[in-house]
């Protein structure tokens, strides 16, 4: 069974697919206009804005907060390392190319997630993939299949692997055993999750913007640490970004076409364009027009791909560390301690993995909730939440090679119709972007209320 999936969700995660997310990305790109090249600095101001009309669970803020509390992980600390220790520095290069275009993509799922949202019986807001491949598209079965995938992944990537890697690296700072962790963080989960949307907006309100100025805080002593290597570190990932990396100390080298490959699949990864997870939050957002809530979840990828992971990056290969044959999180720790005094660097980058870890498990819960209430109704959504609080302590205790797998080929099969309905549907996005930009310039629509 664990050779099996492993197979799969390699082939599912080929390069096959890496092809069609960037490549969507791009078509995305020219229909729009390039938006994330025109509009960055105005979603940047609509995120921190105070919406006062439209519909909605939670603020501009708040979903982007919640969005990044899933994006802002793992994938920023192991994920970056990983792509530049099996790809060059050169990876970092494509890594940004995948955020730009992933810019586009994200701005798209968000419009449709608001445009195609609707209201259950309880009053709140429900949105995302499933619903604009019914109602935008009229392929129900394609929502469906959306929605099954992402009840699965969820359990998985979003919960079991989560909590997993946070009891390891409690364990291993402090030598409490897994049961007592998972137990602690089951009980955090509960507090938060039960509460629905609005408590785990509240939550990721504080949390993401508190980890995400600490772990770049730290990134930065450690590059102005080493400043003087900062240009050749710069430069390097431009030398290396068309021409591959020859075998160096303890890296083993990479060929051009590793280097693009690692740098796509960990920035995909990392920021999530394409996947369809994030717009299930971005419907929840308080807005009066879709193109305001696309313009904020536009930012995210932004914020993630070519802020936190740059900053990652830039600290691994200005320190030279790179080339000592590690990889993962081992990889960026080993970056800063380079930077940081003392247990200072490997204590900053176990705390930041434990912490976007524990906001990952929160976004995500609220992704699988919302594709189980497509697929069941809102009837047993307390069920929901309890399992899932529930799976939390299980991914604790037990070895994850195969949830590991499944969960990767459920990602990837998530991607697939959400990435059908993002170009069928670009007409309706181009058009409604051009008449929101007219409407802007005329002073018909209010570019902040």
């Amino acid at each position: 069974m664990n050779a099996f999936f492993a197979a799969f969700a390699s082939f599912m995660w080929g390069p096959w697919l890496l092809v069609l997310l960037l490549g969507t990305g791009f078509w995305l790109t020219i229909r729009l206009r390039g938006v994330q090249f025109r509009s960055l600095f105005y979603g940047l101001r609509l995120t921190f804005s105070k919406e006062r009309e439209g519909e909605g669970d939670i603020s501009h803020f708040g979903s982007l907060m919640t969005a990044l509390a899933a994006t802002v992980g793992i994938g920023n600390i192991a994920g970056v390392s990983t792509a530049v220790a099996l790809g060059g520095p050169g990876a970092i290069f494509w890594m940004w190319v995948t955020g730009l275009v992933g810019m586009a993509t994200k701005y798209s799922e968000g419009f449709l997630a608001v445009k195609f949202r609707k209201i259950n019986d309880k009053g709140e807001i429900s949105g995302g993939p499933m619903y604009y491949l019914e109602e935008g598209l009229k392929k129900k079965w394609l929502g469906i299949c959306f929605a099954a995938f992402g009840a699965c992944a969820a359990f998985g990537i979003g919960n079991m692997v989560q909590a997993n890697t946070t009891a390891i690296a409690v364990s291993n700072s402090t030598g409490l055993n897994k049961f007592s962790i998972g137990l602690f963080l089951a009980i955090l989960t509960a507090v938060v999750v039960i509460g629905g949307i609005k408590r785990i907006a509240d939550v990721a309100s504080y949390l993401v913007p508190f980890m995400v100025a600490i772990y770049f805080l730290g990134a930065l002593i450690v590059i102005f640490s080493h400043i003087d290597q900062l240009g050749a570190g710069v430069m390097l990932v431009f030398d290396h970004a068309f021409s591959g990396t020859a075998a160096t100390g303890g890296f083993a080298g990479a060929t051009l076409a590793n280097g693009i490959r690692y740098g796509v699949a960990r920035g995909l990864l990392s920021n999530e364009s394409g996947m369809g997870s994030a717009p299930i939050v971005a419907a929840a957002a308080r807005t009066n027009h879709p193109c305001k809530q696309a313009l904020v979840s536009m930012t995210g990828t932004f914020l993630d791909t070519l802020v936190v992971c740059s900053i990652t990056a830039i600290a691994i290969s200005s320190t030279g560390v790179w080339t000592s044959g590690e990889t993962g999180v081992a990889l960026t720790i080993q970056a800063f301690s380079a930077g940081l005094p003392g247990y200072w660097g490997s204590f900053l980058v176990t705390m930041g993995t434990i912490t976007f870890a524990f906001s990952t498990i929160l976004a995500w819960e609220y992704y699988g909730e919302k594709c189980f209430e497509y697929l069941f109704g809102n009837k047993y959504i307390s069920f929901y939440r309890y399992a899932w609080v529930v799976f939390v302590f299980i991914g604790a205790q037990v070895q994850l090679d195969m949830v590991w797998d499944i969960s990767d080929a459920m990602n990837a099969l998530m991607a697939i119709p959400n990435l059908i309905g993002l170009v069928c549907l670009s007409g309706i996005l181009a058009r409604e972007t051009r008449l929101f930009e007219e409407g802007v310039q005329q002073g018909s629509i209010n570019k902040f209320d």
